[in-house]
This record gives structure tokens, sequence and C-alpha cells, in this order.
């Protein structure tokens, strides 16, 4: 990432991608493949492994889709939100003996700001959609169902709080990402429905069957490829359209 390509006046050669930009994409896709289809049929010795290879993979498709470009904030910001996603995945692994939830909400809950701060500062196209307001609908929901069910839970009080702050981050992140490109938009909703599902697993683990478990990283392999992908995209139309003024 540290060629800068030439202007061109050549409007469809300029915004081309890479030759082959999408192979390291069809990498961080097969392992998902193999990840969710691991939960699906409940191997843990396959969904283990795979899911902590989930994020170096997605880090491998943006450097290999990205080639040609410059270095940017836009880059480190992306590459800082997969690597918090990381741990995040990982929180198990990397803090044994520790309190797992926590952990995640932490570690993702930074994700996310990176992610605000990439769609609001670096990357949108268009002002807050109104159809974004769904978002705030879905937060209400989300807290009127669950919080009560978090507070019938022994030390509840402190969990219920974090959950709800954690719901606003999320539900930020899907809606700054309705501001970008189209890719965005979808990877965020994506992201905001697998932690949506995970929750309900969390809290709520008798009304949710175990296939959902797989859904949870289906919605989450989906949202962070298409925010990866779409990064990509927009950072290529954002410095080409710079070139041509």
């Amino acid at each position: 990432m540290s060629y800068v390509a030439p202007r061109s006046t050549d409007r469809t050669v300029a915004t081309s991608l890479p030759p082959n930009w999408w192979w390291g994409f069809a990498l961080y896709t097969a392992i998902s493949v193999v990840h969710i289809g691991a939960l699906f049929i409940g191997s843990e010795v396959i969904s283990g492994p795979t899911k902590l290879a989930l994020m170096p993979a997605l880090t491998v498709a943006v450097l290999w889709a990205g080639r040609g470009s410059t270095w940017s904030t836009t880059y480190t910001l992306l590459f800082l939100a997969i690597a918090l996603s990381w741990i995040g995945d990982g929180a198990g692994a990397f803090f044994p003996g520790a309190p797992t939830l926590p952990i995640m909400l932490v570690f993702f809950g930074l994700a996310h700001l990176c992610y605000i701060w990439l769609f609001t500062k670096r990357l949108p196209i268009r002002t807050v959609p109104r159809w974004s307001l769904v978002y705030v609908v879905w937060w209400i929901a989300l807290v009127a169902v669950l919080v009560p069910v978090i507070l019938s839970q022994i030390g509840g009080g402190p969990m219920a709080i974090a959950v709800s702050l954690y719901g606003i981050v999320l539900g930020a992140t899907a809606a700054t990402a309705a501001r970008c490109h189209p890719v965005i938009a979808w990877g965020g909703a994506f992201f905001l429905a697998s932690d949506t599902i995970l929750a309900f697993r969390l809290f709520t683990p008798e009304a949710m069957p175990d296939w959902t478990s797989g859904m949870v990283m289906l919605t989450y392999c989906l949202g962070q490829g298409l925010i990866a992908a779409g990064v990509v995209i927009s950072d290529r139309d954002r410095t080409i359209a710079q070139d041509e003024t």
C-alpha cells in the first residue's frame, strides 16, 4: 500500500480495483464457511481454531485487495477495528480464567468506535438516511426485552448498563454505516443482526435453538467481510475523486 495510482481521464480504468482483488476475500469466505459449518454440526474441534483464523484472514484480504493504495487513516482504523474484533473473538482463549463477556464487550466496543470514526469522518457519501431511524427502534426494543431479564439475574445491574451502552455503540455503527457505500451499509446491518442474536442467546438461551449459534457467526462473517470490502472500494473511489479535482 505504498504506490499512488497515476491520474487518469478514463473513469472506468481509474475506478477499477487491482486485478483479482477478491482472492483474499475468497480465502476469508472459505474459512468462514468451514467455521459456520462446524458450528451447525457442533464440532468445537473445528469451530475453535477457525474462529481465531477469521480476522487474520480478513486482514490478508484487505492487504491484497488494497494493494496499490496509499496507506492512510482509513486503513489504520480498519485494521485496528479488525484487530480489536480478533481479540474480542478470542476473549476466552486470550484471557483464560477471566469473565469472557465483559472482555468481549470492551474490545468489540472499541472496534465499533473505530468503525464509527471511519464511517463518520473518512467515508461518508450522504447524510444519515431517514430509514436508519429503525436502529433507534431496535435499541429501544432490545433494552425493553433484555434489560428486565438481565436485572433479574444476580449482579445484573452493571451488566444491564453495559449491554445498554454497547447497544448504543452497535446501533451507531449501523447508522453511520448507512451514510457510506451500500456494501458498508449492509455490513453494518449484518453486524448488528449478529450481536442481536448473540444477546438473546446469552440472556434468553431457553428461547434460542442450537442452530442460532451458527446464525450468529454467519451474520458476523458477512458483516465484517462486507464492511472491509466496502472500505477498500470506498477508499479507492475517494482517492480517484481527489485525483480528478
